[in-house]
């Protein structure tokens, strides 16, 4: 996999995925920004989220299983010493359907184990939480 990003002034830079789909970072004017794209920890988290949510959506389909409604919320505690890592990442997948309990931690714990190429690729305590149809959240692990 390969990027190119090119400098756009300031601290913006735009690149092309290899998928072909442009992406625009900035930082904001606090510092030397001019708030034009989100953030690189922003794009992390987001990033981490979406890998794990794909997984789950494709575990689940492969089960024959039917998500009528799905979110996720992601929070992430950073050092306060530079790099300012990420130390502790809290996700919660919100899920509705007609969807077995255990099916669902299968899911979540086959991407957080196994597929999640991003969350692999960190290196802070993960804790995953799911509520399935609005019942109390529960943690997978």
């Amino acid at each position: 996999m390969k990027a190119v990003l090119n400098w756009q002034g300031g601290m913006a830079f735009n690149g092309m995925t290899e998928s072909g789909h442009m992406v625009l970072l900035d930082a904001g004017s606090e510092s030397g920004g001019s708030n034009q794209g989100p953030r690189p920890p922003e794009v992390l988290l987001h990033a981490a989220a979406v890998c794990t949510g794909m997984d789950i959506v494709y575990v689940l389909n492969k089960m024959r299983l039917t998500i009528d409604e799905f979110h996720i919320e992601i929070e992430g505690t950073r050092a306060t010493e530079h790099p300012k890592r990420f130390t502790d990442i809290t996700i919660t997948y919100h899920i509705k359907g007609s969807l077995p309990e255990d099916k669902v931690e299968r899911a979540i714990k086959l991407s957080s184990d196994t597929y999640c190429t991003v969350v692999h690729s960190l290196n802070a305590s993960i804790e995953y939480k799911y509520v399935l149809n609005e019942a109390p959240s529960k943690v997978v692990g």
